[in-house]
């Protein structure tokens, strides 16, 4: 069935990908993005601009009276700072929900994160803010918590080519994930509108198994580069340390206390996986992780060591400073 569909956060790499997804369902889709931007974005879908944070300027400019059958929201924050955090994960998203609504829309699909299901870092209680104001909104909705993505976990390629070791916390092994590309959650998000049976559900999902550990991405980048393995352990201690002595100084610095927040996030990526948490164990399960599509993160390094693609990671790459 062919909808009328508002995609928020269509600029980033998920963003354009759910935008090519709708288009390819026959989905009419209109693109709400920041002033100047927009290039990049496939061709058949239109692109609106309007700041999601100004909720006038959205309805005005995005939505402009008209009546639209859904919305998808992509939008996250670029930091993951507190400020930045409840701004975009949770205020921007307000603002589209209510802008979807205004124009007529009943059913609302949000990109979420599966980090949120153990809460501790700013982001990820602004994510859970806005979780909470959909299911609460009388839209019908769907929260797709998704686990890594292949971007993030692509940073040390360049090092490695270097002669470099690959970096890893403890001894490698300290956590696991079922990571998703592009495309695959994009198709995933795009089917949630015709598939009745994920409405009104919160859905964690994966890309296709097993799940792998940093220690597997390392050993699989170097056999791919012909390289012998080499790694460095960093002690999760050296971290603790970090974020002890930026949180400290952070008392007295707004620019410190948003690297103690950046310190802390790295820390819980080093330390916790991005599978379905059990609550009644408080562990990991990956057999209990969801999974969708049929790329693997190793086929995508195959494409990028090959040079056929490149790793987009933008403010969200772990290692843009391990030279």
């Amino acid at each position: 069935m062919s909808r009328r569909v508002l995609l928020f956060g269509a600029t980033g790499t998920i963003g354009r990908a759910t935008a090519a997804a709708l288009a390819a369902r026959g989905h009419r889709v209109t693109c709400i993005v920041r002033p100047g931007r927009g290039a990049g974005l496939p061709e058949g879908v239109e692109v609106r601009q309007a700041p999601v944070t100004d909720p006038a300027a959205l309805l005005r400019d995005g939505i402009r009276g008209e009546r639209f059958d859904a919305a998808v929201s992509c939008l996250a924050s670029r930091s993951g700072v507190p400020a930045d955090a409840w701004a975009i994960d949770h205020r921007a998203n307000r603002n589209a929900l209510a802008a979807a609504q205004a124009a007529g829309a009943d059913h609302f699909v949000l990109l979420s994160a599966i980090c949120v299901q153990k809460p501790r870092l700013a982001f990820q209680h602004a994510k859970l803010a806005f979780e909470a104001d959909l299911a609460a909104s009388g839209t019908e909705w769907t929260v797709v918590r998704a686990t890594a993505f292949f971007k993030s976990l692509s940073g040390q390629v360049d090092r490695l080519r270097r002669g470099r070791p690959f970096l890893v916390f403890g001894d490698g092994r300290l956590t696991a994930c079922k990571p998703v590309s592009d495309g695959d959650l994009a198709a995933y998000l795009a089917d949630c509108l015709d598939d009745p049976a994920r409405r009104n559900r919160i859905l964690p999902v994966g890309g296709p198994g097993p799940a792998v550990t940093p220690r597997d991405q390392g050993e699989a980048l170097f056999r791919l580069l012909g390289l012998p393995p080499r790694f460095r352990q960093v002690p999760v201690a050296l971290l603790d340390a970090v974020v002890a002595g930026l949180s400290a100084a952070g008392r007295l610095s707004p620019a410190l206390a948003a690297k103690a927040e950046l310190a802390r996030i790295g820390r819980y990526y080093a330390t916790e996986s991005m599978l379905v948490l059990d609550p009644a164990t408080g562990r990991y399960d990956a057999a209990a992780t969801p999974e969708t599509g049929s790329e693997t993160l190793f086929d995508f390094y195959a494409r990028l060591v090959r040079g056929e693609v490149a790793a987009d990671r933008g403010a969200h790459a772990v290692f843009r400073a391990a030279r």
